[in-house]
């Protein structure tokens, strides 16, 4: 054997060996590692690396913890279709029990849709650092593979939008002056959104979104389509946003922007359906004319008829509070954007409403 096949043979030799060391200490670490699952609960103030749609960069609520899906699947007994209590956006949301006794509302994203894991970021990237009373409390999260699951505090009286459209109108608790707190609970929380340092656009103030606790007081729900505004105010989105009856006019003028007072126009919708139990999404008949919930309401409010937008006779309440109610709801769906008022301004003519009643 020559030298020139010599030392060729020799530095394959030592090329191979330091292959199979690194190798090596590659499967030892490996082996050490648990999956996430395993892991114990922890605050989750890091990006997800499964998530390549938007990444979730700043910290929360050290009280937020990953709970594992070996729990949840007991606590919901495997998902089981009999605990579902809710249809959020892109997942179904159960009623389950955890381990410590506490009930909590489970929400399991659709892990087949890319829109899904938007969602899980942005409900953490929102929700994981808010604290308002008026405002849904996230407990925890799971990721197991492609699930991905949000927990949140479990409310005792579920969706306004259960009790306007799925319960007995007699048997209703929804009084006039409930109404009307429900309305300013929901204005207050929005007006903090819309407040922050980096004010929080909603993008979907729906009754289904808005949660009632036991003492009926309203906790605003589901930021899956929450965005935060830059500096020029505003969110720039290509795609509309929302539910139909709820969206802005100016969506449908080619203004995809997202604004706070697009928010306030939602908003407004949501007192329109408050007060007179009609989906925002059907139309109604006026003067042999159909036209939508918004256009129906400043008809009427127009031509002085606004105790028979009310779906119930008596309202506990002053006429003037009545007509003080419907003009501010006007106020709120302003084909302009610009006439429409602030949620701050918003809360301050609720707070004077519920003084008059």
């Amino acid at each position: 054997m020559d030298y020139q096949t010599s030392l060729i043979l020799a530095t394959s030799t030592s090329s191979i060996f330091l292959l199979l060391i690194v190798f090596a200490v590659v499967m030892l670490v490996c082996r050490r590692r648990p999956p996430i699952e395993n892991h114990p609960r922890r605050s989750l103030n890091f990006p997800d690396p499964d998530l390549n749609t938007e990444t979730v960069t700043e910290s929360f609520d050290p009280s937020i913890c990953e709970i594992s899906m070996a729990e949840l699947t007991i606590a919901t007994k495997n998902f089981s279709s009999d605990l579902i209590v809710g249809d959020g956006s892109f997942g179904l949301v159960y009623k389950a029990q955890l381990s410590n006794g506490v009930v909590v509302a489970v929400k399991k994203l659709d892990h087949d849709a890319l829109q899904g894991f938007r969602e899980f970021a942005a409900e953490m990237d929102t929700l994981g650092r808010l604290k308002h009373p008026n405002i849904v409390r996230i407990l925890g999260y799971c990721i197991s593979g492609l699930d991905r699951i949000l927990i949140y505090e479990f409310l005792e009286k579920s969706s306004l939008d259960y009790w306007l459209h799925e319960t007995d109108d007699e048997n209703s608790p929804l009084t006039w002056p409930t109404r009307v707190n429900i309305t300013r609970d929901v204005a207050k929380g929005l007006a903090y959104l819309h407040g922050l340092p980096k004010p929080i656009i909603h993008r979907d103030i729906k009754s289904s979104n808005v949660l009632l606790d036991s003492d009926f007081v309203a906790h605003i729900a589901d930021f899956g389509l929450a965005r935060r505004m830059d500096e020029s105010r505003s969110h720039v989105s290509t795609q509309v946003a929302g539910t139909m009856g709820y969206m802005p006019p100016e969506y449908w003028e080619g203004n995809t922007a997202a604004t706070v007072k697009a928010d306030v126009y939602s908003f407004g919708v949501l007192m329109l359906e408050l007060a007179t139990r009609r989906r925002p999404n059907l139309t109604v008949f006026v003067d042999e004319k159909e036209v939508g919930l918004a256009q129906w309401a400043v008809i009427m409010v127009e031509q002085s008829r606004c105790y028979e937008m009310l779906d119930f006779g008596g309202v506990g309440g002053s006429e003037k509070g009545v007509e003080e109610y419907f003009r501010i709801a006007c106020l709120c769906i302003k084909e302009s954007t610009r006439e429409r008022p602030t949620m701050n301004q918003v809360v301050e003519l609720l707070e004077e409403l519920c003084r008059l009643m």
